[in-house]
């Protein structure tokens, strides 16, 4: 500061004037007259000026109750993203989730977990748009290991779009337009949408633009999509759920015994994704309640407990 006033004194001195000189220097006129006051160069007073505390600070009770929830066995696993719903759904609030967050990283507990690398941005299809359940499916094939070296068995998998429901799957030997075509007529019927608006989409792999798979959409009455070429991210629903299947706590990192147990794990996965996993993109609730219509009711009684301890 005191360099900078005696620049522009040295300036004005020179014969410049002092607007322009304030403008070279990268100040404002106000903001010279205000650092020199009455011919007299002030001191920044915001370093040490008193500041009163916010009327809804948190007492240390109650950072004391956050890390106690957060390392509690119920939700030691879980981000305050998934604990702050959860307790909502319970009647219950503490903080915001920023505010977990914050006193999670004050306290050195907020860490990168799992084996997984840092999320990336995923491109969304522009084609097709759900606005209700069963109107837009996705679907792909997927590796489960075994413990034989370049031996796989194959995951087949169907997610409703708008809700990120698993409305079906299957796991077998082989990759084939066959089954996968089997898959989506068991699907369509289990979710009563047959002769209905429905869009499938995938990728372009051989099983997807198979004669057969082609044959049994048009029988039912689908809409086939496929992804653009050379667009490895246009599919990123299904996508993203293989992250979540591979990256789970009890993924078998050394592979699948046998068919039989890879179909056991995946059919226990289904079950906790679809009925106790409150997926971040549809306001943390979980697959089936949004499938269901039944997260209006959800998030109605969360904004309710939410207004009541405002108040």
């Amino acid at each position: 500061r005191k360099k900078v006033i005696a620049l522009i004194q040295e300036a004005t001195n020179s014969g410049a004037r002092l607007e322009l000189a304030c403008k070279e220097a990268g100040i404002g006129l106000r903001t010279y007259r205000r650092w020199l006051n009455k011919g007299t160069l002030t001191e920044d007073g915001r370093p040490n000026a008193t500041r009163p505390e916010p009327r809804n600070k948190l007492t240390p009770t109650e950072r004391a109750q956050i890390i106690t929830v957060c390392n509690s066995k119920e939700f030691k696993s879980l981000p305050p993203s998934q604990i702050v719903p959860t307790l909502l759904d319970q009647g219950e609030y503490i903080a915001s989730e920023a505010t977990y967050y914050r006193v999670l990283k004050q306290e050195g507990q907020l860490n990168q977990r799992g084996r997984q690398r840092k999320r990336r941005g995923q491109l969304k299809p522009t084609s097709y748009s759900a606005t209700g359940a069963n109107q837009v499916f996705t679907w792909d094939i997927t590796y489960l290991p075994s413990p034989v070296k370049g031996l796989y068995y194959y995951l087949y998998l169907i997610e409703d779009i708008f809700s990120r429901k698993i409305v079906g799957w299957e796991v077998h030997h082989k990759e084939c337009g066959q089954l996968a075509a089997e898959l989506l007529q068991r699907t369509v019927h289990r979710e009563q949408c047959f002769k209905k608006p429905l869009v499938l989409h995938s990728d372009n792999g051989a099983p997807m633009k198979s004669l057969t798979m082609r044959a049994k959409v048009e029988e039912l009455g689908i809409t086939a999509s496929f992804s653009r070429p050379r667009v490895s991210d246009d599919n990123p629903f299904v996508e993203s759920l293989f992250r979540t299947l591979k990256y789970a706590p009890a993924w078998p990192t050394k592979g699948f015994s046998c068919l039989s147990d890879s179909r056991s794990w995946v059919q226990k996965f289904v079950h906790w994704y679809n009925t106790q996993h409150k997926h971040s993109a549809i306001n943390y609730v979980t697959p089936h309640q949004k499938h269901e219509g039944l997260d209006i009711q959800i998030l109605a009684q969360r904004k309710r407990v939410l207004e009541q301890k405002r108040q």
